[in-house]
């Protein structure tokens, strides 16, 4: 795809949805450690650097807009039907924004799919400059959801029986967000994002034991099992079932495949699961 003109010089300003999650945290700070100005959208504003936004809300759209060239967007994670909701946002975003709209989606969701895969349909029909970035399941994982039965159990729970996943670290997401954020000669594409290397979770159980050193093993459950554990944490039974569902399309071998895009994009390779454990090691140990 032919790159777009570069556009002239002008301050940047790039608004940070989801800017206190596992990659838009990540993005701002990359943002500013490039010399951008990075505004953190946040319902709960509590510093200079952000800006209140929600997207339910419609009024607090237009002042999170104002100056800004680029947009990073996290779609809402409370809800399986994203577009309607975000749908007022990207309408002005498209008129206002010189820049970029760069969204987060999934590996599993392709354009016109459900919930991000809408979003994506949308910013190709409709934005000038876009980028949809297609990340696999993220390490990070390991260190938060996955994290209390790792303490407490010791096992990783999944209906992926042996399919392969190319797990990546939040921070190489970001690293191609900031590109596509602040590269004007970008082409707008989609771009799927894996890790180095395509494991199954009984290799993982097994690579979190030896960072860690505590005993960690890949239970495995049924889809059926599976959507039960978490409608148990609280999540709506039929959002329960779309997860449980992803799970079983990796066994079917969805995932597996990595790509080279994290190094095109960047110019470095990712990293991957050994040294990230490595580095979360005390999180691992429940320290």
């Amino acid at each position: 795809m032919r790159s777009l003109p570069e556009m002239p010089a002008m301050s940047d300003r790039v608004l940070v949805t989801g800017g206190t999650g596992k990659t838009g945290r990540l993005v701002a700070e990359q943002l500013a450690v490039r010399g951008v100005d990075a505004r953190t959208a946040t319902r709960h504003p509590a510093s200079a650097d952000q800006v209140r936004f929600d997207w339910d809300d419609a009024t607090t759209h237009g002042l999170a807009l104002d100056g800004v060239t680029s947009v990073y967007l996290v779609a809402p994670t409370d809800r399986t039907e994203q577009l309607p909701v975000m749908r007022p946002f990207l309408d002005q975003a498209v008129a206002r924004v010189p820049g970029r709209l760069v969204l987060l989606s999934a590996s599993s969701l392709a354009e016109g799919g459900p919930m991000m895969g809408e979003v994506h349909a949308w910013l190709h029909a409709h934005a000038p400059r876009w980028t949809v970035l297609r990340p696999s399941w993220f390490m990070q994982n390991f260190t938060t959801q996955h994290l209390p039965s790792i303490i407490n159990e010791g096992c990783i729970y999944s209906a992926t029986r042996d399919g392969r996943v190319p797990f990546i670290d939040a921070a190489d997401i970001a690293a191609v967000a900031v590109e596509a954020l602040t590269n004007p000669t970008l082409a707008s594409d989609d771009h799927v994002l894996t890790g180095p290397e395509a494991l199954t979770y009984d290799e993982v159980a097994k690579a979190i034991t030896e960072a860690s050193g505590r005993p960690v093993r890949h239970c495995r459950l049924s889809v059926e099992e599976l959507a039960a554990r978490y409608a148990g944490f609280g999540i709506p039974h039929h959002y329960a079932s779309l997860l449980a569902g992803i799970d079983e399309a990796i066994a079917n071998g969805a995932e597996d495949r990595t790509t080279m895009e994290v190094r095109q994009i960047t110019g470095r390779a990712g990293n991957d699961l050994a040294n990230f454990l490595a580095s979360q090691r005390a999180s691992l140990v429940g320290v």
